[in-house]
């Protein structure tokens, strides 16, 4: 059974000494699945376990125990290996857009650069072959593209540094895209904003109740749900998925107040600091896509210009003297439907995306305002809920195992450690 990544995250972020509360705190996974999954983690990584004398758990981890879980399974070798290589592919993926762009706009402008010519020559043809001769032929302009370094450049990650040598700007992106990839973003955009919500609502969740000293009232976490309703909000059913997943307890008052405590989240291995809540779980808005302002503009110009040249291609392709023009042109006009969908597909595409997000954007903003309102009530009504505040505080502690509390580890041999308790006794 390979081990839980958010697992070993968690033990990584924490230092390696952690408590089954800690790693649920950090991860926001389920008590008893994070319970597992560190016996797991410990089992395969060489970890240890340390008791303390009031019967907790604090698990103990070797640094480098990725190094051993990587030795001893192959599969989370082949995994990294294939990690380094999706990356390679998606990055080719995602430049592919673009280079398919550049490509057309070049193939299709050559085309009617040769065209235009053939036709040119067909008129001449039927002209007085003398006169021509005499005249130097018929004169036509075509304009000059120039392929410079530069040109090529746009395909280098480090593209919008160049580019913007002369515009140092302060709060530049670290990892802005570069052309080819803002041609993706502007397309499909830059992923889900909200891919994590449920792990960052549980997090939210766990601190809340952490801070609180493992005991809360329903109040404190409603700003972090979304299962709430006029049906389960007065009798606080709501609370039952917070209770399953972090191995929580009800508690009624003599005045028929509810507090809900939870044992596990009240040991921590080290002291906790001043944990930073936010009042509410915001959802991101869905963003059309990160290229710079340039980078949209130069976008959205070559995929017009990439259309109006199809359209001009398209009208000499029907010209008679096509046919005599030889392979290239009968190769762009067998491709000559894919180009065009593609283009209408790049056009279309952004366009059919931003309704779309309009519209996600504004259910987003209705489940943020009520969360927020949510966190008001809380804060408006204070006094009223004092009582039910007061009482939770008869439930709230906090356990900190420090090493001087352990009384036995699986680290040390068992017969040292029993020695050593009879000394001190």
């Amino acid at each position: 059974m390979n081990p839980n990544p958010a697992i070993m995250q968690s033990v990584e972020a924490l230092n390696y000494r952690v408590t089954v509360g800690d790693v649920a705190l950090k991860s926001g996974l389920d008590v008893q699945i994070a319970q597992q999954e560190l016996l797991n983690l410990a089992s395969s990584a060489n970890g240890h376990l340390q008791v303390a004398d009031t019967g907790d758990i604090v698990y103990l981890f070797p640094q480098d125990f990725r190094n051993v879980l990587r030795n001893k399974y192959w599969r989370l070798r082949l995994k990294s290996w294939l990690e380094k290589i999706w990356n390679v592919i998606f990055y080719l993926l995602r430049i592919s857009f673009g280079i398919i762009l550049i490509a057309s706009i070049i193939l299709v402008l050559i085309a009617i650069v040769v065209i235009v010519i053939g036709m040119s020559s067909n008129r001449d043809d039927n002209d007085n072959r003398s006169i021509n001769n005499s005249r130097g032929g018929g004169m036509m302009f075509f304009p000059r593209f120039w392929f410079t370094p530069d040109f090529f450049y746009i395909f280098s990650p480090n593209y919008h540094r160049r580019n913007n040598r002369f515009q140092q700007l302060e709060n530049q992106q670290e990892n802005e895209l570069n052309f080819l990839e803002s041609i993706y973003s502007f397309l499909f955009g830059d992923g889900n904003p909200n891919q994590n919500l449920e792990e960052r609502r549980w997090r939210e969740i766990a601190s809340v109740i952490q801070s609180a000293k493992g005991a809360v009232i329903a109040e404190q976490i409603a700003p972090y749900l979304d299962n709430i309703t006029i049906y389960n909000e007065r009798d606080e059913d709501y609370m039952l998925p917070v209770l399953t997943r972090f191995n929580g307890y009800p508690e009624v008052s003599e005045e028929g107040e509810i507090i809900y405590y939870f044992p596990e989240l009240q040991v921590t291995a080290k002291q906790t600091r001043n944990i930073n809540i936010i009042p509410y779980l915001k959802e991101n808005f869905w963003r059309f896509t990160i290229a710079t302002s340039q980078q949209k503009i130069m976008a959205v110009a070559l995929g017009g210009i990439n259309f109006v040249l199809l359209l001009v291609l398209g009208s000499l392709l029907s010209s008679e003297v096509v046919a005599e023009l030889g392979s290239f042109i009968y190769f762009v006009s067998s491709i000559y439907g894919i180009l065009v969908t593609y283009a209408i597909g790049y056009l279309a595409i952004p366009l059919i995306r931003y309704f779309w997000l309009q519209s996600r954007n504004k259910k987003i903003e209705k489940r943020n305002q009520n969360r927020q309102e949510m966190a008001n009530f809380l804060q408006e009504n204070k006094q009223q809920l004092l009582p039910k505040l007061n009482y939770a505080q008869k439930f709230a502690q906090q356990k900190v195992i420090n090493q001087e509390d352990i009384t036995y580890s699986t680290e040390r041999n068992l017969l040292d450690q029993v020695m050593e308790s009879w000394e001190n006794q």
